[in-house]
């Protein structure tokens, strides 16, 4: 731990599929797992100045290379999501200082956003609409929006790195509600720099747009009730090729967003049932619209007594859904790299 910290302390780090090589914004961390001590050793650092395909190649071998949507940034060394040009709606306030953001993000959650907590969390919990959208989000959203304090997270919209922004979430964590006030809440962060990242011009008009705008809601559906799935390629579930259409079967829970009102796309993360394909390269991410069916939310899920509505945390079916090729992200197999993506700026 001593030995990574400048790295680690620094910005946000991704661990590839490997376990071996931390990509973060200062350099290159190599560690390796000792059987004999059950430990992490470092091996080395060094200025991120190696593709991120040479990375993902060099630890996570068999992996398919990524796009250049997702090179290491030569002056960063993160991942570049500067690739693509975004909706002028979701632009955030131009010029300012990540101190002042902060300082505004502070005032706006302490004046506007606290003294509506109680009225909206008792709604959520006891309200006979608990799961309808309270109408003083919208307002907040609205006003947010209007200060340019929108789409934070994403450093194309608001110009700032992980350690710059870090300090806003930080700030927006003093409340329950203000991380979706500014469209910076889990998981459509996630899916947006998904789609951001990875995502065709037709996909994001479709799907990124309406979210950085906050007009839809997104779920990610990884997790499954029957394995272990903090290793992912214990998935059951399956993405099956059939002409021109993908045919999806499983089933998932702690699917966040997936009872929101506004809920109107589901990531879907399966195997690709060929054992000829590497052991990372049997997973594709497929976008599936909430419509679609044989996609039925079970139930809602409860942690410690709560069931977070509006936005719920359910078990959901995929049964014989079927979706056109065109809805698969990156391309057949390419699910690890984009997951383990997705999780660097969520971590």
């Amino acid at each position: 731990r001593d030995a990574m910290a400048p790295a680690a302390a620094s910005a946000t780090a991704t661990t590839m599929a490997g376990g071996r090589t931390l990509l973060g914004r200062t350099g290159v961390t190599a560690l390796r797992w000792s059987r004999a001590s059950k430990g992490l050793h470092l091996v080395s650092r060094r200025p991120s100045t190696q593709s991120f395909s040479a990375l993902a190649t060099s630890c996570c071998p068999g992996a398919a290379s990524t796009t250049a949507a997702t090179k290491a940034s030569a002056e960063g060394g993160g991942f570049d999501l500067h690739s693509s040009q975004l909706s002028t709606a979701a632009a955030a306030s131009p010029g300012a200082s990540p101190s002042e953001l902060r300082e505004r993000v502070r005032d706006f959650v302490t004046s506007r956003i606290i003294p509506l907590e109680a009225t909206v969390l008792a709604k959520s919990y006891d309200g006979p609409d608990r799961w309808s959208v309270p109408p003083e989000m919208d307002a907040l959203k609205a006003e947010a929006k209007a200060q340019g304090l929108w789409n934070l997270f994403l450093p194309e919209v608001s110009g700032l790195t992980n350690r710059e922004y870090a300090p806003l979430a930080e700030e927006m964590g003093r409340s329950l509600l203000a991380p979706e006030v500014f469209n910076c809440n889990a998981p459509d962060t996630g899916n947006m720099e998904v789609l951001h990242m990875f995502g065709t011009a037709a996909q994001k008009e479709q799907w990124l747009t309406p979210l950085l705008e906050g007009r839809i809601r997104s779920a990610f559906a990884m997790t499954e009730p029957d394995v272990a799935s903090s290793d992912a390629t214990n998935m059951q579930a399956t993405v099956v090729e059939d002409g021109d259409d993908l045919v999806l079967n499983g089933r998932k829970w702690w699917t966040s967003n997936a009872a929101h009102p506004r809920c109107e796309l589901f990531i879907f993360m399966g195997q690709v049932p060929d054992e000829s394909l590497p052991r990372h390269a049997r997973h594709s991410i497929v976008l599936v619209p909430k419509s679609a069916p044989g996609l039925n939310v079970v139930r809602r899920l409860r942690a410690l007594g709560f069931d977070d509505a509006p936005h719920g945390h359910c078990e959901v079916e995929f049964d014989n859904v079927r979706v056109p090729k065109s809805n698969i992200v990156l391309g057949k197999g390419r699910g690890f790299e984009i997951a383990q993506a997705r999780l660097g700026p969520g971590r």
